[in-house]
C-alpha cells in the first residue's frame, strides 16, 4: 500500500512538471496571448482587488489582536457549535467570508489556526462552508451585468447561501474521530463580562502596543495580498494559453455529455469548463449561451460555489504553513456545486421568474473577479444579526449551551451523583 502510495506521488510529480513545461513552452509561443492575459490580470488586482479588499485585511488583523473576535466568540458559541460543531470565533471568519468573498475566510481560518483558537478539524469544517461569494457579486455582476436582470439576484443569492450552510451542517459530522474533544464553554457569570473578560485576556495574550499591531496588520496584508494578486495573474494567463493551444476543446466533448446525462443542455459545456478555471468566465459563459434559463442559472449557481481553480489557488497559499489539509475544502466545493444547482432547480420550480427574462446578449464589461467589491455596512449588519442570534439562544437556554455532547452530559451526571446533587 505504502509502495502503490508513493508510485502514485511520483507520478502525479511527473505530470506536474510536464504540464508547467509544456505551458512554459506554450507561453513562449503564444507571447501575445500571455502579456495581454497577464496584464487583464494585474489590471483587474490592481484596480478592484487591492483598493476593495485590503482596508478588511488590515481591520481583521487588528480586532484579532485588540480580542474583539474573542468578545464575539463568547457571545456565537451556542449557535456556532450544535449548527456547525466550531467555535463561536467561526462566526467572524463567516460574517467576513459573506460580506468580503473569497479568500476572506481562508485568510482568517488560517489566522485562527496558527493562534490555535480552533483545532485542526474545526478548521476545515470552517473553511467548508465559510468560502461564499459576496452579495453584490451575485447581485451586481451576474444578475444585473452579465444575465441583465436584478430580479434572479435572489434566486443566485438565496441557493448559494442556502448550499453553503447545507455544506456547513454535513460537515458539523466530519473528523469526530479526528478531532480532539473540545473543553464545555464556560457559562457561568454575566455574559457581557465575561465577553468583555475573554477580550482583554486575548489582547494581554498578544502583548503587542497598538502602533506596532497596525504596522504588522499592513504588512501581513499586503504579503497576502500580493500572493492573491499572483495568482489571479497566473490563472488567467494559464486558462489563455490552454484556450490558444487547443487542449481545452478535447475536454469539451466529455463534459457536454455529462451535461446531456444530468438533463441540461450540453451547449452550457463551454460555461462549464471556464468557470472550472476562473469563476467570472464561466458565470458570463453561461448568461450568453442560448437556451433555457434554467439551465443557465443551474450552471451559474454551480459555478459560483465551485469558485474556480483561482480561487482554489489562493485558499491553498493563505493556509500554507498551518496543518490544514486542502483535500476537505476540495470536497467541500463540488459538494457545494452539486447542492446549489439543485436548489436552484428547485427554486425556479417554484418561483416565477419575469417572462421579459431572456437569453442575454448584453456585455459585461465589469472584468473579472468584480465580486471583491463591499460594503462595510453589509459586514455590519451580517455580524449584528449573527450576535443577537447568539445572545438570543443564551437567554433560551439559561445561559447554557442548548445542546450538550453525550460525553459532557455523561461527565454531568457522574459528578452529579459523586456530589448528590442534582443537576441544575
Amino acid at each position: 500500500m505504502t509502495g502503490m502510495g508513493s508510485s502514485g506521488r511520483k507520478g502525479l510529480f511527473y505530470f506536474t512538471a510536464f504540464c508547467c513545461a509544456l505551458i512554459t513552452l506554450s507561453l513562449g509561443i503564444y507571447p501575445q496571448v500571455g502579456l495581454a492575459a497577464a496584464r487583464e490580470g494585474l489590471a483587474i488586482f490592481v484596480e478592484v482587488v487591492l483598493p476593495s479588499l485590503l482596508p478588511f485585511f488590515i481591520l481583521s488583523e487588528i480586532l484579532l489582536g485588540l480580542g474583539v473576535v474573542h468578545f464575539i466568540g463568547v457571545f456565537l458559541e451556542p449557535l456556532m457549535r450544535p449548527v456547525f460543531n466550531v467555535p463561536g470565533i467561526g462566526a467572524f471568519a463567516l460574517s467576513m467570508g459573506l460580506a468580503a468573498g473569497y479568500p476572506m475566510d481562508a485568510v482568517i481560518t488560517a489566522k485562527f489556526r496558527r493562534l490555535n483558537l480552533c483545532t485542526q478539524i474545526e478548521g476545515e469544517r470552517l473553511l467548508a462552508f465559510t468560502n461564499t461569494a459576496d452579495p453584490l457579486f451575485m447581485f451586481g455582476a451576474v444578475a444585473v451585468g452579465m444575465f441583465g436582470y436584478p430580479e434572479l439576484g435572489v434566486i443566485i443569492a438565496v441557493t448559494h447561501y442556502l448550499a453553503a450552510f447545507t455544506v456547513g451542517i454535513l460537515f458539523r459530522f466530519y473528523g469526530k474521530k479526528e478531532d480532539r474533544p473540545a473543553a464545555e464553554a464556560r457559562t457561568s457569570g454575566n455574559l457581557l463580562a465575561r465577553a468583555l473578560r475573554e477580550m482583554r485576556q486575548a489582547h494581554q495574550e498578544d502583548g503587542r502596543p497598538l502602533g506596532q499591531l497596525l504596522a504588522d496588520a499592513v504588512k501581513d496584508s499586503i504579503s497576502t495580498l500580493l500572493m492573491i494578486g499572483g495568482f489571479i495573474v497566473l490563472f488567467s494567463v494559464l486558462y489563455q494559453v490552454l484556450a490558444e493551444i487547443g487542449v481545452l476543446r478535447y475536454i469539451l466533448p466529455v463534459v457536454e455529455g455529462g451535461l446531456k446525462i444530468l438533463g441540461l443542455n450540453p451547449q452550457l459545456g463551454s460555461a462549464v469548463v471556464q468557470g472550472f478555471f476562473e469563476i467570472d468566465l464561466g458565470t458570463m459563459a453561461a448568461a450568453r449561451t442560448t437556451g433555457a434559463l434554467t439551465d443557465r442559472l443551474i450552471v451559474a449557481a454551480a459555478v459560483i460555489a465551485w469558485s474556480g481553480l483561482s480561487v482554489l489557488g489562493q485558499v491553498m497559499s493563505v493556509i500554507h504553513g498551518t496543518d490544514l489539509r486542502i483535500g476537505p475544502f476540495i470536497v467541500a466545493r463540488v459538494i457545494h456545486a452539486l447542492v446549489a444547482g439543485f436548489y436552484t432547480r428547485l427554486l425556479l420550480g417554484v418561483v416565477k421568474v419575469p417572462a421579459r427574462v431572456v437569453p442575454a446578449t448584453r456585455t459585461f464589461t465589469g472584468g473579472v473577479l468584480t465580486r471583491w467589491t463591499i460594503t462595510g455596512k453589509q459586514f455590519l449588519v451580517i455580524t449584528g444579526l449573527l450576535i443577537a442570534a447568539g445572545i438570543f439562544m443564551r437567554l433560551l437556554s439559561g445561559y447554557r449551551l442548548v445542546w450538550r455532547t453525550d460525553e459532557q452530559k455523561r461527565r454531568k451526571g457522574e459528578v452529579a451523583g459523586k456530589t448528590g446533587q442534582k443537576e441544575e
